[in-house]
């Protein structure tokens, strides 16, 4: 018998590299930090990663971190919330029924390409320049990736499986409920992942404009100042922000989809 082949698709099996997405971190920090002291990077074009790290206790010690952070996070879960439910319901439905198909379709092909930032003046002029508006530009932004990555994880779904659990007598909600949705969740998941990046940039978009407190008016104010410790110290919160977020998803994608493979 002839020796056994090994196995060579390795390079496409997940594997997990604890720790090196942090050391390319400490690296870049500690270049910027010793190009920043040493005059190869000027002082006007990036701040020492000390000084907005100083910029960052101050921030603690005063309150004004969650006077900022508090108020955004606030727009965000309601905005967010609000965009993703109703594109993950608009999308199921989509995916399930051709008439919803054929007519919303080319609807949300029309919206999808809009800058959603651009709608802002619009949102503020229909629900005013409080909260309202902030809420509903969230919630369209991530609306329409949510509900084309939800239809499409549909699509997706074998159609092997929905034959097989026809043969074996399921009503059309058991099918649904136990083959589409569950085969569809990988794809919702990682447009939801998405909406809620394009969450982010539409959050501080709206807290530019008649926003008091949050981490979109604290850039501003910064920006304004050209007081780029504290211009990056806001960066800084919504680059953290966003990797939390990632993180939470990655969380809730291990916990539903556990029967996968």
């Amino acid at each position: 018998m002839s020796d056994r082949v090994p196995f060579r698709g390795g390079g496409f099996a997940p594997m997990q590299v604890r720790g090196l997405g942090l050391a390319v971190f400490v690296v870049l920090i500690a270049f910027v930090e010793w190009g920043t002291r040493s005059g190869f990077i000027s002082a006007l074009t990036l701040p020492r990663p000390s000084d907005v790290l100083g910029t960052f206790v101050e921030l603690w010690e005063s309150g004004l971190l969650f006077k900022h952070l508090v108020p955004s996070l606030s727009r965000l879960f309601i905005g967010a919330s609000m965009g993703a439910i109703v594109g993950i319901s608009v999308g199921v439905i989509i995916g399930l029924f051709a008439y919803a198909r054929a007519g919303l379709v080319p609807l949300v092909a029309a919206i999808f390409p809009i800058p959603k930032i651009a709608l802002l003046p619009l949102f503020v002029i229909w629900f005013g320049i409080d909260e309202g508006s902030k809420y509903a530009l969230i919630a369209f932004g991530t609306f329409t990736p949510t509900v084309v990555a939800t239809y499409a994880a549909v699509d997706n779904v074998d159609r092997t499986l929905i034959r097989m659990g026809q043969s074996f007598g399921l009503t059309w909600w058991s099918i649904v409920r136990k083959i589409v949705l569950p085969g569809a969740m990988p794809g919702i998941l990682s447009g939801l992942r998405i909406s809620l990046t394009i969450g982010i940039i539409l959050l501080v978009a709206a807290e530019m404009l008649g926003a008091e407190y949050g981490v979109g008016a604290y850039i501003l104010e910064a920006g304004s100042l050209y007081d780029l410790e504290r211009l990056f110290a806001g960066v800084v919160i919504l680059s953290v922000l966003g990797v939390v977020l990632s993180w939470v998803i990655g969380l809730l994608e291990r916990r539903v989809l556990r029967w996968r493979v």
